[in-house]
């Protein structure tokens, strides 16, 4: 149980950090936080901040929905947005494409890294994963399709909302679920033992 709270808190304290380091590159970001950031532009509060209210105010939605949260749900809600404020105050904004683009790929490989960690400690969902899960066993929605709503929502309502959409979002869209494949087994036991071909 220590190691797995370990594990849990490690993973959403980089995954911040991950988050952080996106958006000093300045190139585009996940849906999530172009939306936090496009909030954070109108409201004036830090964009860590503004992750941390959301993620609360998503958590609110699973009420209709019948989820449940975890101590995962909650440690999330508390501490990834915590982390990426905490980042974008150490690390300053870098300048010219090439740094702009590794400082990019960075954070989403430590975004990778930090997801394997979380979600395999196995605490529960995220605010964000949780809805998607909520859709599916209250309405029958795939995951895939309740996946995609919200997230073109979120992504077209912070680009409305002035948050940053460009390279770093298809570079996001289209690394991280493969990224998370990968790292998922190497902290989640219980699939190490999975054959490759499932």
């Amino acid at each position: 149980m220590t190691k797995r709270l370990v594990q849990l808190i490690i993973g959403l304290v980089a995954f911040g950090a991950g988050d952080g380091l996106m958006i000093r590159a300045g190139l585009g970001l996940d849906p999530w936080t172009v939306f936090a950031e496009g909030l954070s532009l109108r409201t004036g509060i830090g964009i860590g901040w503004i992750t941390n209210i959301v993620g609360f105010l998503v958590l609110l939605l699973w009420i209709p929905l019948r989820q449940r949260p975890g101590l995962g749900t909650v440690l999330n809600i508390l501490l990834v947005g915590t982390s990426i404020q905490a980042t974008i105050a150490l690390v300053p904004p870098v300048q010219g494409f090439w740094w702009q683009l590794a400082m990019l790929l960075t954070g989403i490989a430590i975004v990778a890294v930090a997801s394997g960690l979380y979600i395999g400690a196995k605490f529960g969902p995220g605010p964000r994963d949780g809805l998607m899960t909520g859709l599916n066993s209250r309405f029958g929605i795939r995951i895939w399709k309740a996946r995609l709503a919200v997230e073109v929502t979120v992504l077209v309502a912070g680009w409305l909302l002035g948050g940053t959409v460009g390279l770093g979002t298809v570079l996001f869209a289209a690394l991280i679920g493969p990224a998370v494949h990968r790292t998922l087994p190497w902290f989640d036991r219980s699939r190490r033992t999975i054959p490759a071909s499932t």
